[in-house]
Order: structure tokens, then sequence, then C-alpha cells
């Protein structure tokens, strides 16, 4: 193996590196990405432009949550290369800190494991962060709920407590970090189905927990994405809404929608440029509705959450690069346009450079302002349509 990629992996973890680092401003030699990008592609066995765990050399595991920047359960060659350039920018291999977890805030209260559908499936378990002080008198506390992403084929829960701590620890919101099927043991529509069963679980224990049900805003990236979206645009839909649980009295509508790169329109998406082929069977919508989006239109049409809009959909915020290799850009311009067009408030940031993945202060701050704006009615600043350059 080359000293270069061992070195990418070796040294992911240097002490103090948080999730969210902006590239270095340093190029990446030519001959090291070179060597880099050659590794990446033999290690992607299936060729879906993404190295899963199970595809990464075992001796390199200990940096994949790392290298992993935005928890979606695989690392993308942006990811990957990205990371050779912060090490770069670092000075290489020096140092020999172990990679580990941030530990959460001391004033976060985290419940694990919580079955939400009524069965013993480890998958259909959600992860509640609460905050630990609340005043006697204290309103019920909205709720932002994470969807992992990790192409509906990896992934777990456990990557919601980065997004949410830092929400927690204000005190203002509860956190839940949902898990669901993944499309080794359950086609479409189990991932949905159980989507909204935990919804539906939340609005039935919200007394209980000191929840606000009327305020409750979904954010997921890529896989995540795609089912925050759906879960966005078919609230209202049966056909989806699946028997789960003992809360089917509770509907799994919402009030907000954070949508980071997800896909969109499975239909179009076959059609449109990617480092995916979508030719061949075994690409990941193809697992997720048992066949090629081609040989499956109608499957297709009914897993995509463009299909579903109306003009009763709750706000959408949508961040997608530009440069993004899994998921065209594209995906998220058509959203945009479908929602605004029946009017429903939708704002677009367009991450300009960003892959599959991305980092920027102003993305964050963002994210921040439209959850006060529609979980506890503070306005805080501007909500706008905007280019913002990944790093900064």
């Amino acid at each position: 193996m080359k000293y270069t990629t061992l070195l990418l992996f070796s040294c992911l973890a240097v002490a103090g590196l948080y999730p969210r680092l902006a590239i270095a401003d340093r190029p990446v030699d030519a001959a090291k990405a070179k060597a880099a990008t050659e590794d990446y592609q033999r290690w992607d066995k299936d060729h879906n432009g993404i190295v899963s765990r199970d595809e990464l050399p075992k001796n390199l595991l200990g940096g994949f949550a790392t290298a992993d920047t935005d928890r979606s359960g695989g690392i993308s060659l942006a990811e990957h290369l990205d990371m050779l350039q912060r090490l770069q920018g670092k000075g290489g291999a020096k140092g020999t800190a172990k990679s580990a977890a941030k530990p959460l805030p001391t004033n976060i209260e985290v419940q694990r494991d919580i079955a939400y559908a009524d069965t013993d499936n480890p998958r259909q378990k959600l992860d509640l962060y609460l905050p630990k002080q609340r005043a006697a008198n204290a309103k019920p506390l909205p709720v932002i709920v994470w969807i992992h992403g990790g192409g509906w084929k990896a992934g777990d829960k456990s990557s919601g407590a980065r997004q949410l701590a830092p929400f927690v620890a204000t005190g203002d919101y509860v956190g839940v970090s949902v898990g669901y099927r993944l499309t080794d043991t359950a086609q479409w529509p189990a991932q949905i189905n159980d989507c909204k069963a935990a919804l539906r679980w939340i609005k039935g224990n919200a007394a209980r927990l000191g929840l606000d049900a009327q305020h409750i805003g979904i954010w997921g990236s890529s896989a995540g994405g795609h089912l925050v979206s759906i879960l966005g645009t078919a609230g209202d839909v049966p056909a989806l809404e699946g028997t789960l649980g003992s809360n089917g009295k509770e509907t799994s509508r919402v009030q907000c929608v954070v949508n980071f790169y997800g896909p969109e329109n499975f239909v179009t998406m076959v059609t449109q440029e990617s480092t995916i082929d979508r030719t061949v069977p075994g690409y990941p919508e193809a697992l997720l509705i048992g066949g090629r989006v081609q040989d499956k239109p109608e499957a297709a049409r009914d897993s995509s959450p463009v299909t579903y809009i109306s003009k009763d959909d709750p706000p959408f915020l949508t961040a997608h690069g530009t440069r993004d290799p899994l998921v065209p850009f594209v995906q998220a311009t058509e959203l945009h346009a479908a929602l605004k067009k029946v009017g429903v408030s939708s704002t677009l940031l367009t991450m300009e450079g960003g892959g599959h993945g991305f980092a920027a202060a102003e993305l964050d701050a963002t994210v921040e302002r439209f959850f006060a704006k529609y979980l506890r009615g503070a306005e805080s600043g501007e909500i706008a349509d905007k280019t913002i350059t990944v790093g900064k």
C-alpha cells in the first residue's frame, strides 16, 4: 500500500480535529493525490463512489470516523482527498493521538436505543438527547430530529450526537437521532415507514418527556437528506405511513426540513452526470427500490420526494455542493423550484466548490437561524438563497 495513503488514515485523528474543519490552503501534491485516488478506487469494490467500513482495509479502520466528515457511514473521494490536504497543511504524520468521538457537553443527558416500533430490531431504535436542567415551569421544548446518511445501506444513528449536541446544549431544544432498516435487510418503503414511526413515537411520548409535539424539525444528509425531504413532502400520504409501533393515532407531519445534498428525483437523477454508474444493477437507489430505476419507474417515482410536493408542505432549507460527484447539484435546484412553484417556503444554499459533504461557518449559522425561526419563533437574521464558498 502506498505510503501517502497509509499516512492519510493513520493520522486522521490528530488531537483537536473538529469534524467540520475547513480545507487547508495548501494544495495536495499532484503525485500524492493521484496515488491516493488510485488506492481509493481500488477499495471502492462496488464502484458506487463511496468506501464503506467493509471495503476499507482493516488496518485503516481506526481513522474511518474522522475521515467520514459528513457522518454518512461512508467515505467519498472528496473526503479522502480533503483529509489528505488537511494533514499536509498540519505537517504530515506527527503525533500519535488516537481517534475519539468528541465528548458530549456535560449538560446533556442521553437515552440510547429506545425502541420506537415495538420491535427488538436494533435498527428500529432512536437516541434521545435532553438538556439536564430545565426551569420548573419550563415550556415543552421543540425537537430537532437527525436522520443519518450512508446510501441507505450504511451509517447509523450515532452520527446524530455531533449534529444535535450544539443545539441541545443551549437548553432550547431536545434532539433525537433515528436509526432505520438498511437495504441489506429491507427495501423501500421500509426506510420511510421506520422514520415515520419514530416521529409518531416522539409525538406519542411528548407529554411525558416535556417535548413540544407541534414544533418538530428534521435534518439529514445524503440518504438522510432524501428521507427528511420525503418526510416533509409526504407527511400527509397514508400509503407511506406504515403501521409500526403503538402510536398510530399520531401524525408524522413536521414543521420544517433541513436537507443536506439529498437525492430528490430518482427518475431524473439517472440521466445526470455522476461518478456512480446508474446504468448497471447494484447502485444505491437500485438497492433501495429493488431494481434499476430504468426498469422500475413507478417505484422510482413513489420513492422520490418531488412526487409528493404540495402547497401545505413545511419550509425547506437545502444545502448542496456544486461539485457533488454522487448526487448532482441539479437535484437541489429541481426540489427548490418545485417547492417554490406551489408556494412552499424554500431556501437554497449553493455550496460553491462543495462535494458530497462540506463545511462553512455561514452554513452552520443559517441552520441555527432556520431552526430558531420555525421551531421557536425567534427571528435572528436573514434566511435567503445564497452562494457560500466551502471552507469559509
